[in-house]
């Protein structure tokens, strides 16, 4: 059993791994400068270690620069001194998620004008690939210069391995095994059987959102993006959908249908089925759709999933979910999981109707042939089921 496990599921029903594993780091490198400094120095992003001082900070707060749109938020910022200099390093962590926003390099223009610093130093840690050459060959524009590095939290599980002997680090080692962050870079039976098994797992996907479904969604909210589930939205944010928007600006108000978490923490777990309807933290008519949203879940508590509903800011939502494993015993899976998708459309169009005084109008593009057309994932929100 993990403890940082048992405490995050505690933490709050939004569930923010990657904020909640930032501090536990960050906290266990402030009490261990030692391994601190012999990791950056395995990876070559330090060259000695005589520092007198060693300051780390989580979630430091910096104002924008002039080219900037919004104020940037560091997941860990680390300053090592000598005495006479300082160096600065920024570390920007993700587990599922990929860097949004153009995170990175606002992150290189705030190290680059910082005052005062020897070495500036910018990490991005991930768990999975995710890579990012443009930023390496954005920062070689800098004057001062700003070192960009690129590592996995499979380098740091193996590194910390070696030198965990307090429970602390035990317990680091155990909540990144739970959370698929101790993968390294060989192929296990289980990726192969997935890689054999591909092509017809999605043959099975799309068969349950083929025509029939597809015209009921479109019928129900007035439109469908590209006019077929995208692997793209497989690949950013872990689901199988088709979708439709229903604002002005795209995103602020939508909602999705398929198949969700296909990227799950643990092989004991299974995705979802089902759909959701999502606002963003920014969209003006924001509270009078969390006020509706939050009357569904309080008329209907066992049938609606809420996500987020008292968080800001968060994009926030509902969910008429239920898991893949419920229709594994059904002699026709396919058929009733596409039944489950037309009780799903039904239900959403029913609390549409009974709950929001809002006028909902979903958008339609023209259908893209090509499946794998690169959505941007800067602008595409990523849903915590």
């Amino acid at each position: 059993m993990s403890l940082f496990t048992n405490l995050l599921n505690l933490h709050s029903p939004s569930k923010p791994r990657e904020d909640f594993f930032t501090e536990i780091v960050a906290y266990f490198l402030s009490l261990n400068n030692d391994i601190l400094l012999g990791w950056l120095k395995h990876h070559s992003i330090i060259s000695d270690d005589n520092y007198s001082s060693i300051k780390i900070s989580t979630q430091q707060e910096h104002q924008a620069l002039a080219n900037h749109t919004e104020d940037s938020r560091l997941d860990i910022v680390v300053e090592l001194s000598t005495g006479l200099s300082t160096d600065v390093i920024f570390i920007e962590s993700k587990i599922g998620a990929k860097d949004g926003n153009n995170a990175l390099k606002k992150y290189a223009d705030i190290l680059s004008n910082l005052p005062n610093v020897r070495h500036r130093i910018l990490i991005y840690i991930t768990r999975d690939y995710d890579p990012k050459d443009e930023i390496k060959k954005y920062c070689l524009d800098f004057l001062p210069k700003v070192n960009f590095f690129q590592l996995r939290w499979y380098q740091f599980y193996s590194f910390l391995k070696e030198r965990a002997f307090d429970i602390l680090a035990q317990e680091i080692l155990i909540f990144m095994r739970n959370n698929r962050m101790s993968q390294n870079n060989q192929f296990s039976s289980v990726d192969l059987l997935a890689m054999v098994n591909f092509n017809k797992t999605l043959n099975l996907m799309e068969s349950t959102l083929n025509e029939e479904v597809q015209q009921k969604f479109k019928l129900a909210f007035g439109g469908i993006i590209r006019g077929a589930a995208s692997r793209t939205q497989w690949k950013w944010d872990e689901r199988y959908i088709i979708y439709t928007h229903f604002s002005p600006s795209t995103w602020d108000l939508w909602c999705g249908l398929g198949y969700f978490g296909l990227n799950p923490s643990n092989l004991t777990d299974y995705p979802y089925l089902g759909i959701f309807l999502q606002v963003s933290p920014k969209f003006g008519q924001r509270s009078k759709i969390i006020e509706s949203m939050q009357k569904i879940i309080n008329d209907k508590p066992n049938i609606w999933t809420p996500i987020n509903l008292k968080v800001l800011p968060a994009w926030s939502g509902i969910f008429y979910r239920k898991s893949l494993q419920e229709v594994l015993s059904e002699k026709d899976q396919l058929s009733a999981i596409k039944l489950f998708f037309q009780e799903s459309i039904k239900e959403l169009k029913t609390v549409q109707e009974q709950y929001f005084d809002f006028p909902w109008k979903g958008v339609s593009i023209e259908t893209v042939t090509e499946a794998d057309k690169k959505e941007d994932p800067d602008t595409s929100p990523s849903f915590i089921a």
